[in-house]
């Protein structure tokens, strides 16, 4: 006498759970150009590794003999993984069942994935298609009742979901159409994308109709919106790619804050020195240039990822290595608005440096910025609110920090390079000049009676301007110790990556703030 007959019930039933919604669902979701939930955990994970909680979880109906007649299983499927052999957590919406929706699902499979990964330490990844929420209106007729959200013993998901921000990595990705509280949980991440062929929205086309706005999925919430939104990170062709920036923004952090950010061997010489740095920045300050290359030149070659490309885009952010150890990478990008600092961009900034401080990665900051965006636009969208925020966000953070100034640092914004009221490294190149404003535009105001009186005008102007270029001179600012250091932009990489050295924490994870290496 042994238990094979029960174990062949639950044979039976894992077979019927991976039956997803039916054959019918499963091809319908291929000829749309997606994967099952089934097929993103495979392709996503180490092959072999997904151990999946609950998965005979679901809906049956019996005959009158007691026996099992048909099983729909809950559409949220949950377990632990290996990703590049490390261990995560990995929810995800199986549209194949009622389209993702909280009708067929069983609210504590989500909320047992966010807890696993709180108590356990671990990163968690969320593969996102459907509504995930109360249900759909016709919820109110098969329960017999309206859902209250937050309802008695309705917070938990949400307080879990939050909670985690701040101990773990959290990864969403969006496969599909994204609705309520599923764009929610898309959006309460430290790292998001979407493929291409999504859609994200608080509420779909037929709830927006209702208000007189008709649109299509893609034109109400497709990735062109959400990202220039800031509301999605990236955004990919396929759902393989999307699994692949999963991976990558992984590797770049500890598995929660009590852990510190890996460090892996590099090959990259620690002290190359790139000849093109001494001619990357143009001697006509009103001459844009691109940020990117030097990001790539300076950091450990191929190292760098970025974060949130079209949002704030005055504000380059991204991980990156320095002799093999994980930095925040914050960066000017003059070809938007010359780099100063736009409401987005001050958002941007709120954002990448709080990941930062939760995940003790140090900040490298290439400042090239003339001050805060200036205009009508930037007095409607509160540019200075957001900016007086953005300081208090480089202020707070404890990481160990280091500013090259390549250019322009002016202004309340020229402040905002590195945390106020602690030690942190600061570099300037040759081509650096700052100020209370930049003397473009300002000669004409600030001296306005002797440009006035003068026959011809604009000589004038080019007269006083030459005569304090030399006195803003960024070797007069070192004479008095105003600046620390002007360095040959070719010793750029050798500095930072010893500054990665000295930032290596000399505490265990967890303790109140972070030391330099003497």
């Amino acid at each position: 006498m042994n238990w094979e007959a029960e174990l062949e019930e639950l044979r039976r039933r894992e077979a019927m759970a991976r039956a997803m919604g039916g054959p019918d669902k499963v091809k319908r979701q291929h000829e749309g150009g997606r994967l099952t939930v089934r097929e993103r955990v495979e392709k996503l994970a180490d092959r072999g590794s997904f151990h999946e909680v609950g998965a005979i979880a679901g809906r049956a109906e019996y005959t009158a003999k007691g026996d099992l007649k048909s099983f729909t299983p809950s559409n949220c499927v949950m377990g632990r993984a290996l990703v590049d052999g490390r261990p995560v957590v990995v929810v995800g919406d199986d549209f194949t069942v009622r389209g993702g929706s909280a009708d067929a699902t069983i609210r504590e499979k989500p909320i047992m994935a966010e807890r696993m990964a709180a108590e356990l330490r671990l990163p968690i990844i969320r593969l996102i298609e459907g509504s995930g929420g109360g249900g759909s209106v016709k919820t109110i007729e098969t329960t017999g009742r309206a859902n209250l959200p937050g309802g008695v013993g309705g917070t938990q998901l949400y307080h879990q979901t939050t909670a985690n921000m701040g101990l773990v990595p959290v990864v969403t990705l969006g496969l599909g159409s994204v609705a309520g509280l599923g764009a929610a949980r898309l959006a309460a991440a430290h790292y998001s994308v979407m493929t291409k062929s999504s859609a994200m929205f608080v509420a779909g086309p037929p709830v927006v109709a209702r208000l007189g706005e008709k649109l299509e999925k893609r034109d109400l919430g497709g990735w062109e919106i959400q990202c220039k939104a800031g509301a999605v990170d990236d955004a990919v062709e396929t759902e393989e790619e999307a699994f692949a920036l999963a991976r990558r923004f992984l590797s770049y952090l500890p598995s929660s804050v009590y852990d510190l950010p890996p460090s892996v061997r590099s090959r990259d010489d620690a002290a190359r020195r790139d000849e093109p740095l001494i001619s990357a920045i143009p001697r006509d300050p009103r001459r844009a240039y691109k940020m990117r290359p030097i990001v790539e030149t300076l950091f450990d070659k191929g190292s760098f990822f970025e974060m949130g490309k079209w949002f704030g885009r005055p504000v380059i952010t991204g991980l990156a290595r320095l002799d093999g150890r994980a930095v925040a990478v914050l960066a000017s990008d003059p070809i938007f608005h010359g780099g100063s600092w736009t409401a987005d961009a001050c958002q941007k900034v709120i954002r990448f440096v709080d990941l930062a401080e939760t995940f003790h990665l140090p900040v490298v900051y290439l400042m090239d910025c003339p001050g805060f965006a200036v205009g009508l636009e930037a007095e409607k969208t509160a540019t200075i609110r957001w900016g007086v925020r953005a300081m208090a966000a480089v202020n707070q953070c404890r990481q160990p920090w280091c500013t090259v100034i390549l250019r322009n640092a002016f202004g309340v914004a020229g402040v905002v390079h590195q945390p106020a009221g602690r030690f942190s490294l600061r570099y300037a190149w040759p081509s650096a000049r700052w100020g209370s404003l930049p003397l473009e535009g300002g000669v004409e105001a600030a001296y306005a009676a002797e440009v006035t009186a003068a026959e011809d005008r604009e000589a004038k102007v080019a007269e006083i301007e030459e005569r304090l270029q030399k006195l803003r001179s960024p070797f007069r600012t070192a004479e008095a110790f105003w600046v620390e250091e002007i360095i040959d932009p070719r010793d750029s990489r050798k500095l930072l990556c010893e500054f990665a050295r000295l930032a290596e924490p000399l505490r265990a994870p967890g303790a109140a703030a972070f030391t330099m290496r003497p």
